[in-house]
Formats: structure tokens, sequence, C-alpha cells
């Protein structure tokens, strides 16, 4: 970002409208601070093999040492490893808190560009203190509305980056106390049940010491990567200690469907397995890529399962500190392997919000936690969607229960089979969204907005011209169709059809009668929502900001 373009004061201090820290922020650079914490994070790599290096002395030392001499080293050796182990999560946690300062330092920096922009395009200057001046042979009202929005916005922008600061500040120095007196402490007591709800699990973990935090993030990362209700800052270093392992299964299934068999039909099952695995393995490395990256925004990996066709959870930028958040559920084929294609899709909704609201806080997730269809005979019923619909709801609830500060608002996006499955979640289970978004949509389960159950006026559609998925007609309407086609009032009492516009899983969501409200998507098929040239992506950020 650029000084102001208004004319300089004299070097001599500020006056009393002056707010301080504002020459400060104008040098900052939010850029530095995500590449140190990267370099806090880049030590776990070689901790990580410092830990793995002991364990390998150990089984080495078992074959041919026994004895009270080798039991004593086994356990010195043990020790040395857990004390290597746990100053993980304290790594991953100084990168978090680095990153997220820039972010919010980022923020508040284009914040007070956009403010000094506005008050000179009123006429106003802005010195290099900050204070706001009327130009030369021009006298303003020092008390008339356009200068105090101005020094309003200016103090704003300041009010971000000073709170940022002690909270980096904070987090830091609470580090830098537990490094002092031992990286954890003895576990907690009690642990919440498996049937406990998002927000009995925000309470249990807000009564946590920090160290009792760090402890289950260090023991138990399974446990917690994986808890609706756990801060998502948490999760991301609980689900970032496991990446390792996730990928070691990946990798193992691989060795083991490696060997080829002898008969055909399970020889091409054991390929086609196979390929499953390394595509799988691929989408996972990417994701690494991404979680890796030192720009903003930052990425948390929320979820991460490599089962079955794989499945994961990952924000970009912080929800639980967003004004605005966008969570986006995928469709038909969607699978670890596709998560790093799909993660940009949401990125891209990120980067237009970015545009159109510099300063805005925006967060977006690819919420990636069911098991989608993988053929068409699959995507014709909506038993995989309805299964989906309680994990989508207590993730939601969960983002609800985190969040810190005013309680954000909070859009829920489903694109063609994932419009089917936050239907499903909205209709059966309710979602704690403030608004619903469905773009290549074949239905979503209800035959009017209100089913939904979200606030009016807040369920919005868009289908491309071009998107075959307006093909997806339910059979009897698709025979009528062809019978009516054959008569010569055929096209006259399609018109009267009551059942006409109808999808496969219902009335189409884009389609007057549904209750809906509609954005514009120019003819990019049934993919291509998120182009950069498709009015579709600038309607889904105005929606993600409320605007």
């Amino acid at each position: 970002m650029s000084a102001p373009r208004s004319r300089p004061a004299p070097a001599s201090a500020p006056d009393r409208d002056a707010p301080a820290g504002y020459a400060q922020l104008w040098r900052a650079d939010p850029v530095a601070w995500p590449a140190a914490g990267a370099a806090w994070r880049g030590l776990a790599g070689p901790v990580r093999r410092r830990a793995d290096g002991l364990t390998a002395r150990v089984e080495k030392l078992r074959p041919g040492w026994t004895g009270v001499a080798s039991t004593a080293a086994q356990g010195r050796i043990g020790e040395l490893r857990t004390a290597l182990t746990d100053v993980l999560p304290a790594l991953v946690e100084a990168d978090q808190a680095l990153a997220e300062f820039g972010a919010r330092l980022g923020v508040a920096k284009a914040r007070l560009g956009a403010e000094v922009a506005r008050a000179e395009s009123g006429g106003l200057l802005v010195d290099r203190h900050g204070a706001v001046r009327s130009p030369p042979g021009r006298p303003v009202d020092r008390a008339g509305p356009a200068v105090v929005r101005a020094r309003a916005g200016i103090r704003d922008a300041l009010t971000l980056a000073g709170a940022a600061d002690r909270e980096a500040a904070g987090r830091l120095a609470e580090l830098t106390t537990a490094a002092a007196r031992g990286w954890v402490s003895v576990p907690p007591a009690w642990r919440p049940g498996p049937g406990a709800g998002p927000a009995e699990v925000s309470r249990w973990w807000a009564g946590l010491s920090p160290a009792e935090r760090r402890w289950l993030v260090g023991r138990e990362p399974g446990r917690v990567g994986r808890l609706d209700g756990v801060p998502v800052t948490a999760r991301d270093q609980a689900n970032r200690l496991l990446l390792a392992d996730r990928r070691e299964e990946l990798l193992a299934r691989r060795i083991a469907l490696s060997r080829p068999l002898p008969a055909v039909p399970f020889e091409v099952a054991r390929r086609a397995r196979l390929a499953g695995v390394e595509a799988a393995l691929r989408g996972l490395d990417g994701l690494a890529e991404r979680l890796a990256a030192p720009g903003a925004p930052r990425a948390y990996l929320l979820g991460l399962d490599p089962a079955g066709d794989g499945r994961a959870v990952v924000a970009l930028g912080n929800p639980d500190r967003a004004g605005a958040v966008l969570t986006y559920v995928p469709g038909m084929t969607s699978d670890l392997a596709d998560a790093p294609a799909e993660l940009g899709r949401a990125a891209r909704v990120l980067q237009r919000c970015d545009a159109i609201g510099p300063g805005a806080e925006t967060a977006a997730v690819l919420w990636l936690d069911y098991d989608a269809p993988d053929r068409l005979t699959e995507a014709a019923g909506a038993r995989q969607a309805e299964d989906a619909g309680p994990a989508l709801h207590r993730f939601q609830e969960g983002l609800r229960a985190t969040h810190e500060g005013p309680p954000a608002r909070q859009t829920v996006l489903g694109h063609s089979y994932g419009s089917v499955v936050v239907g499903a979640a909205a209709r059966d289970h309710g979602l704690g969204a403030d608004a619903l978004v469905f773009v290549g949509s074949p239905g979503v389960g209800v035959d009017h907005a209100t089913e939904l159950r979200m606030p009016a006026g807040q369920v919005w559609a868009a289908t491309a011209p071009d998107d075959v998925i307006r093909l997806a007609r339910p059979p009897d309407e698709l025979a009528r169709r062809t019978l009516l086609a054959g008569t010569p009032l055929g096209p006259a009492l399609a018109a009267l059809d009551p059942h006409a516009g109808r999808l496969w899983f219902g009335a189409d969501p884009s389609g007057p009668g549904f209750g809906g409200r509609r954005f514009p998507s120019a003819p990019h098929g049934h993919t291509g929502y998120w182009d950069p040239d498709n009015p579709a992506l600038d309607g889904m950020a105005r929606i993600v900001l409320g605007g």
C-alpha cells in the first residue's frame, strides 16, 4: 500500500486531532509476520526427525541389551522424545499467532487506506500524522460530518491494529512462560462424551488452562482435531500434528495394493483402488502445500480423514475471528483428491470478497466431510445427503459456539449435489447460518424456501443458462413431457402443469415459484460459477458480505 497522496505536513509534532500510531501503521509490513511464523513452523520438521531418531535408537537397543540399565536407558530416551514432541503444538501456535497478527494488521491497513482515500475524494487532506485537515483556501468545518466520519474511520483502523498487537503479544508471552515452566501439565480429569454438543464442548474447552489445552493437542490430537466446539486454532494445531500420520496411512494402503492379482476381475478392482489411493495422495500433498504457504490468508486444517475416498475440512482465514464466514459444500465425486481444487473455489469467493469490501475480515471453509456420490446411480438418491446432514449441522453450530466477538454472518453454499446436502441439513436439523446459497442445483429436497427454516430473503440461487443440471428432471415429469410433446395442445398443457420446473430433488431453487432470491450467472456450464468473468462470483461474494 502506498503512502497517503495528501500533502505531508511539516515535520513538527502532531496536533491534538492526530491519532497515535497512524504513521506506524502506514509503515507496517503485514507480510513479514506470517513469514516469521512460517519459520517457527518450519522447526517442526527437524524436531520430528530428532524424535523419530530417538525412537529408532530405542528399537536398536532392545534386541541386544536387557536388564535394569537397559530399562533405565530406554525410559530416559522415551522422556527425551516426549520432551521434543511436546514442543510441536507450541511451534504451530507461534505460527498461528504471527500469521493472524499479520492478517489483522493487513485488514487494519486496508481500512486505513480506504478511509484516507474516501477523505481525499471528499476534498479533505490527511497529513502524515493522521490529522484530517481542509485544503488551503477551502476551509472545512472541523466538526462537520465529513471530518468526523474520516477521523472515526481512521481511529477504527488504528484501534483494530492496536487490539491485534496486544493479542499477539499476549499469546507470545504465554508461550514464553510455558517454555520456562514446561510445555504441558497433567491431563484434564474429564472430557466430553461422544454425544456432547458444540456448545457443551466449547464451555469445557474454555474451562481448561492453557497447559491442559496444550496437553490435549499434543497427546490426544485425534480427539481435539475433530471436536466441533473446539476453537479453530486448537483444531488446526491438532490436525497438523496428524498430517504426517495420515500420509503414512495412504502410503501403507498403496503398498498393500501394489501386488498384482492373478484373477482378472480382482486385478481390475485392485488397479482402480490403487489409482484412487494415488489420487488421494496427490490431493493430500496439495493440501499440505497450501497449509505450508506463508501468504495470506492462512489455512487452518479442521479435519482430515484418508479412509475411503477421503474427507477434508479446511478454512482460509480464521472463522472464529472473521465477521463474515462462508462454508462451501461441494458436490458429486468430490473426495480428498479433489480437495485442493475445491479449496481453490472457496479461495476465489474470498478474493472477490476482499475486492468488493476491502478491510472486511472474511473466512471461507471447504466442508468436505461427507461421502459424496461417485456415480450417477448414487447421486440419484438423497441418502448420502441426508446422512451428511447431522455433521453439517454440528459443524455450523460449532462455528457459532467458538466465534469471538459479535456473531459473524454465516453463509452456507452448496454446489450441485452439495446443494442437496445443504438443503437436507437445513430442512431436517436446521443450520447455524444467516444465508443459504445454491448454485447448479438439482433441487434441495423442498418445494419452497420457507421449508429451509432461514430468515426471509436469505435463500439465494443461481443456475447458468447452459448448465446441464437443468435436465435433471424426475422420471414422471420426463414421461409427461414426452407424452405432451406428441399432442397439439402439448405446449399449452405443459405451461399449465403444476409440476413444471421441478428438478430431480424438488422445485428448482432458482425458479420464480421457489420463494428464494436469484442472482445471475453467465453461460459457464455446470462448473463455471467461480470463473473470474462470471457475474455469479460477484453474486456469491456479495451475499457472503451481506450486501
